[in-house]
């Protein structure tokens, strides 16, 4: 056997009435949902529920599985701590899933374990589910940092278990959509909240993955997403495989997304292979991003690669433009993986003989001597964005009147202390928020008094 269906489902605690009072009748229509997915996936007499959850431990570069023989849980937090459940887990496929996932170097066991206690985002579906079946074990997979095609791959890798182990497996991904959907919900409104739920529920009514793999993550990440990454797992067990889909039910009252959806497998399908259709758009998008760099863009890839291939700093090439070898000034080279940030550091003036030379250096600089990022490897190359910011000349500025963190940076000193931070990045809206950062980064606390400069740049792609 392998994988016959999954689900995507929310995990609102509100849909539970001992801890709604009440308020789950706002969200009927999810609830209804709700027991008609668990009633379709009990039909099916599942050996195995391979849960992905959002609130279970979760790394940046590693998929913790649950290990044990089981977990137990409550809804204490939530008020409600006479509603507990207990899972038992399915030892045999979590060892089963651990030697696939080590033989596709997908980075994925049960080391870490940080809380052994049920999660809400794992209990709500179970409960659902026990009203109508109870026949089960449980697999329960936390969620990562890694990029969508490493979700996609586990989720490879869980169906490969299925069918080495010739279980009857139901995958759930539990996971919200946006949460900022209304000014006055629990976490504000954003543009990107109603957009996204519109993207996201699109494509799970069409079973749309590809998609959903390559929502832009900026975007993502305003919209204050919860449950994008178990749905790449989902599409990767679900991968080659042809499916009925049906988006069966779709609301947010209370400010944040609530979407339930149904995947039944119904065949083979090679077209579905959506694994490979991203790692080929990624490549075209490389090679065409390659094409269109302008020089100050080319000229940092070459030091990178030259210094993480050879261990030493590249030759300026020859017939380099005016602007910069006449010039200089302070940049920044700034290297995404992934739409995610791998490395950025720079000059905030002048300290070398040209820009061309203050590039060559902080393009090494961001790729091996970012505090917050192992350095750079070789097999990273070819997947890194590079972008370089170069910088007028600080002004002062009297106060946060002054900035606009759309067209200008904001540095912060007290003292030997100084933060940066560079101008439209996303997710920052005020001025505040930009000094904040800047503060930060300079180790400076919130109420010590700082001078202001502000400075604007030109970016380069």
């Amino acid at each position: 056997m392998s994988v016959l269906a999954a689900f995507a489902v929310p995990h609102p605690p509100i849909i539970l009435p001992e801890v709604g009072r009440g308020e789950e009748r706002q969200i009927r229509k999810t609830t209804e949902a709700y027991r008609d997915a668990m009633r379709q996936a009990a039909a099916l007499r599942p050996e195995t529920i391979v849960l992905t959850s959002p609130h279970t431990v979760m790394y940046a570069d590693y998929f913790h599985v649950s290990p044990g023989r089981g977990a137990e849980g409550d809804f204490s937090r939530f008020g409600a701590p006479q509603v507990r459940l207990h899972a038992e887990y399915d030892t045999e496929f979590v060892s089963a899933l651990s030697e696939i996932c080590g033989e596709q170097s997908v980075p994925a066991g049960t080391f870490g374990e940080r809380e052994k206690n049920l999660d809400h985002a794992s209990m709500i579906p179970l409960r659902f589910l026990n009203k109508c079946y109870g026949q089960y074990r449980v697999v329960r997979i936390g969620l990562s940092g890694l990029p969508p095609l490493m979700h996609y791959r586990l989720g490879q890798c869980i169906a490969a278990a299925a069918e080495r182990l010739q279980r009857r497996v139901v995958l759930i991904a539990s996971g919200d959509l946006s949460h900022k959907l209304k000014k006055d919900g629990p976490y504000g409104f954003a543009p990107e909240g109603p957009e996204f739920d519109r993207a996201a529920t699109e494509a799970l009514e069409n079973g749309d993955f590809l998609k959903l793999l390559g929502l832009d993550p900026d975007f993502c990440e305003a919209a204050a997403e919860c449950g994008l990454r178990s749905f790449w797992i989902m599409a990767g067990a679900l991968d080659r495989k042809a499916v009925k889909t049906n988006l069966l039910s779709y609301e947010g009252p209370f400010g944040v997304g609530y979407g339930v959806a149904s995947f039944e497998v119904e065949g083979k399908d090679e077209a579905r292979n959506f694994g490979e259709q991203l790692e080929a758009a990624r490549k075209r998008e490389r090679s065409e991003r390659r094409d269109a760099e302008d020089p100050l863009v080319r000229l940092a890839r070459l030091s990178l690669e030259t210094y993480v291939k050879t261990g030493k700093f590249a030759e300026l090439p020859a017939n380099l433009p005016e602007e910069i070898m006449g010039k200089r000034a302070g940049a920044f080279v700034s290297l995404k993986k992934d739409g995610v940030l791998r490395g950025c550091i720079g000059t905030i003036e002048a300290v070398r003989n040209s820009l061309a030379e203050e590039i060559l250096c902080n393009a090494v600089s961001a790729g091996e001597n970012d505090p917050r990022f192992s350095p750079v490897t070789e097999e990273e190359l070819p997947e890194l964005v590079y972008s370089v910011d170069v910088l007028s000349e600080p002004e002062p500025a009297d106060s946060s009147e002054q900035l606009n963190p759309t067209r200008y940076g904001v540095i912060v000193q007290n003292g030997t202390r100084r933060g940066l931070l560079l101008p439209d990045l996303a997710g920052i809206d005020t001025p505040e928020e930009q000094i904040a950062i800047a503060r930060r980064k300079a180790g400076i606390g919130r109420d010590e008094p700082v001078r202001l400069w502000r400075f604007e740049v030109v970016r380069h792609r």
